[in-house]
């Protein structure tokens, strides 16, 4: 009891004491996820983002989409039924900086690969309230003017590869073949419609 009395009495050392509690009751449930196949291994079928893909990602997050749309369905009925299978961790192995999170402004997009047509999403970013009229979504329509040359997509995925991405020497070398002339409206359009789709067969 003595003992208790000095801790309680103590800000620095309860602080302290409260710092290590908290420390390793956090590495008790983070640590051994680095070890378990199911968080660090890829899905079956799970393949990198193809050069067009990866740019689209990119473009994703430079206007802000993951701000109002998760990538996570939550292993809760309402959300499996609404949205499909839930999020596991092997979808994002390869995504670098994972798109996970717990603000919801518009429909979480985890699934959304193939549930709409490259046409309606087109129409859909060019103005939302064309395709959904009480939409308050931004519109994107200088996505179908800018032009990608590629300049860059290697060395993306070059360092992508050195944090355990398995892009091979060919990916990087035609990285900017594949990706120059493309609209950042095709290239965003074209990862969107890869986001789930492993997944959704098993629904």
């Amino acid at each position: 009891m003595k003992n208790h009395d000095v801790v309680e009495k103590n800000i620095g050392l309860l602080m302290l004491l409260a710092v290590v509690a908290v420390s390793f009751g956090g590495l008790v449930q983070i640590v051994p996820q680095f070890f378990q196949d199911e968080t660090t291994k890829p899905i079956e079928g799970m393949k990198p983002w193809t050069a067009v893909q990866l740019e689209g990602r990119d473009i994703y997050i430079r206007e802000g989409c993951h701000v109002c749309h998760t990538q996570m369905v939550r292993p809760l009925r309402a959300e499996v039924e609404r949205y499909g299978h839930y999020s596991v961790a092997g979808e994002s192995v390869y995504d670098h900086p994972f798109l996970w999170g717990s603000k919801r402004t518009g429909p979480d997009l985890a699934r959304v690969g193939g549930r709409y047509s490259d046409e309606w999403h087109k129409a859909h970013l060019y103005n939302p309230r064309n395709v959904v009229p009480e939409s308050n979504m931004p519109a994107f329509p200088w996505l179908f003017d800018n032009i990608l040359t590629g300049e860059d997509t290697g060395k993306k995925m070059a360092a992508l590869r050195a944090v355990g991405v398995p892009y091979t020497d060919e990916d990087i070398a035609g990285a900017k073949a594949a990706v120059n002339g493309t609209t950042e409206m095709d290239a965003l359009v074209a990862y969107l419609q890869q986001l789930g789709i492993l997944l959704q067969k098993k629904r």
